[in-house]
């Protein structure tokens, strides 16, 4: 299993997990653990690619059509004799 440490918790929101802790006769941590359990179980992965992602969210604005440069032969690499 794997350890977390948190730093910088507020005194005002550690008071609030040791009371919620209290009310569900969890210790600090079991009480972290389960919010964390559920916050994660709350949040479905959208199965979505994030280039899927963006082009819904561009898409209805339109697209542009760039107009691609033909292609040229591939230079002569320098000779540096």
């Amino acid at each position: 299993m794997a350890t977390m440490t948190i730093r910088n918790l507020d005194d005002d929101l550690k008071m609030q997990l040791r009371m919620r802790a209290a009310r569900h006769g969890h210790s600090m941590e079991e009480e972290a653990r389960s919010i964390l359990r559920s916050a994660l179980k709350a949040e479905p992965l959208s199965g979505q690619s994030l280039v899927d992602s963006i082009r819904a969210m561009v898409e209805p604005y339109g697209g542009i059509e760039l107009e691609l440069p033909p292609r040229e032969l591939q230079r002569d690499p320098p000779d540096f004799r």
